[in-house]
């Protein structure tokens, strides 16, 4: 069966297989996850080859047959993962979130930062609810997606990819998890009614393990609530 030409060409420079691939699904599952993954999508083959020869040399260099249509994927699915640039004035907009406790305060916060078409926007607060203070650095952790999809709303946007490193962020979001404290109660209505707004796409990374969006949002936490 004979194949479509390519509308684009995603190349993969650092990845689980550096090459270059025909669709976004193929693409995906050499670099969802990978720390320090690099890619980028191309709309000249030659621009992709010399994109994976910079970084990953010629004889790494792979090329993956288009097996399906790749023609309904859009610029706004190709999303950076860890450790991937973003340039000025792309259309892809992410958040990296996370949260932090204060024992000796009780004061509970988060931060990271929210890349908003191109512009970097620093995310950071802090409170002290003593219900919320009983879970922790957990408390920071919702209150820090919550912040990230709220500034994404008032900006316009119409979707936003959270990058976060505890399950319970999209697990309450979504319904997934129960919810037995008001905290977690109150941020599933939050982040429900918010998806009425704009698309919400959560994106699961390990925490401390070099992954430099999480390592910023971990500072910027704890920064937040006074143990930095």
């Amino acid at each position: 069966m004979a194949t479509k030409a390519a509308n684009k060409f995603y190349a993969v420079r650092k990845g689980r297989n550096p090459g270059i691939y025909y669709s976004w699904s193929d693409c995906e599952k050499n670099v969802k996850g990978f720390p320090g993954a690099e890619f980028k999508s191309f709309k000249e083959l030659s621009e992709a080859e010399e994109y994976v020869k910079a970084g990953a040399g010629p004889a790494r260099l792979k090329k993956i047959s288009q097996e399906n249509d790749d023609s309904q994927v859009s610029e706004s699915a190709i999303k950076p993962d860890v450790k991937a640039e973003v340039t000025a004035g792309s259309a892809e907009n992410y958040a990296f979130v996370d949260g932090s406790f204060n024992s000796a305060t009780g004061v509970y916060g988060y931060g990271g930062f929210l890349m908003a078409n191109g512009e970097k926007i620093i995310l950071q607060g802090s409170g002290n609810d003593r219900e919320m203070a009983e879970m922790r650095n957990v408390a920071g952790e919702i209150c820090g997606s919550v912040a990230a999809v709220e500034r994404a709303i008032k900006l316009g946007l119409s979707k936003v990819s959270i990058y976060y490193d505890y399950m319970g962020i999209e697990k309450w979001a979504t319904g997934e998890w129960k919810r037995n404290k008001t905290g977690t109660a109150h941020y599933h209505e939050v982040m429900q009614k918010a998806a009425g707004l704009i698309e919400i796409e959560f994106i699961k990374v390990k925490g401390h393990s070099g992954v430099a969006g999480n390592e910023e949002a971990d500072r910027l936490a704890k920064e937040a609530v006074g143990i930095l």
